[in-house]
């Protein structure tokens, strides 16, 4: 299994950016799949999930109504868009998969906030 992000970069406060996660070797179709981040200094935290057969989501309190999860019919493409940025979203983001009760990491995409 392998998880490939993209989309990271640097954008100002208030602007945008969508993430990209590619899968190959499993499918966004099975068991829970999402994205999580980390910030210098800090545990990684969860950001936003899918559940993969149901296609329900979640997300953290610090992005509801900012970010939106999304994958394409395929079930192999996951993304994340990002909206009304804050210099507290600058982090390290990855997408995650648990598929089989195995864990699943991509290489992770930094996401640069200014302010």
């Amino acid at each position: 299994v392998q998880l490939v992000e993209s989309g990271g970069g640097l954008v100002q406060a208030g602007g945008s950016l969508r993430l990209s996660c590619a899968a190959s070797g499993t499918s966004f179709s099975l068991g829970l799949v999402g994205w999580y981040r980390q910030a210098p200094g800090k545990q990684r935290e969860v950001v936003a999930g899918v559940t993969g057969v149901t296609g329900s989501t979640t997300y953290a309190d610090s992005v509801k109504g900012r970010f939106t999860v999304s994958r394409t019919n395929d079930k192999n493409l996951m993304y994340l868009q990002m909206n009304s940025l804050k210099a507290d979203d600058t982090a390290v983001y990855y997408c995650h998969t648990l598929v089989f009760g195995k864990d699943y990491w991509g290489q992770g995409t930094q996401v640069t906030v200014s302010s």
